[in-house]
């Protein structure tokens, strides 16, 4: 019975630092903010075709952890999601965050005014589960607008 107390506890404890240890796995916004820059020059570099199936690649260099790019037209939408390809093709300008910000619309009218900016929204993290508070910084690269954000823990 003791042993099988001792095992339990240290089930326990091993699950409590693997827990803390994804929540301080997560990417900064110091990091998005460098893949959307790296992001950018590649598209540039390489053009759309080439640039949105490497931005979509799960398992490419343009998704790290709870990073990742997402890239829309001005109508709204997807035409490159590095975490969810069910997203690509479809119109997303009515899409909503946890709180009801439409958050491509908004996005759209800051590209437009300013060619680039940052938003925080509440939307669901694919690596915690969990619906978290967002930082997403983006920039406009000919006609779409290239997006990359970080979340942050509640």
């Amino acid at each position: 019975m003791k042993l099988l107390f001792k095992v339990v506890l240290i089930f326990i404890a091993t699950m409590l630092v693997a827990s803390s240890m994804a929540a301080d796995n997560r990417a900064t916004p110091e990091e998005a903010r460098e893949m959307l820059k790296k992001a950018v020059a590649y598209l540039k570099a390489h053009g759309k075709e080439k640039a949105f199936v490497k931005f979509s690649n799960k398992q490419g260099e343009f998704v790290d952890r709870d990073l990742y790019l997402t890239v829309y037209d001005f109508k709204g939408k997807t035409v490159a999601h590095g975490i969810n390809p069910r997203m690509v093709g479809k119109d997303n300008i009515m899409l909503q965050d946890a709180n009801g910000k439409l958050l491509i619309k908004e996005r759209i009218e800051i590209a437009t005014a300013k060619g680039g900016g940052i938003q925080e929204y509440k939307f669901f993290n694919p690596v915690s589960k969990e619906i978290e508070q967002k930082v997403m910084f983006f920039e406009v690269v000919g006609d779409v607008i290239v997006a990359c954000g970080a979340y942050k823990p509640n």
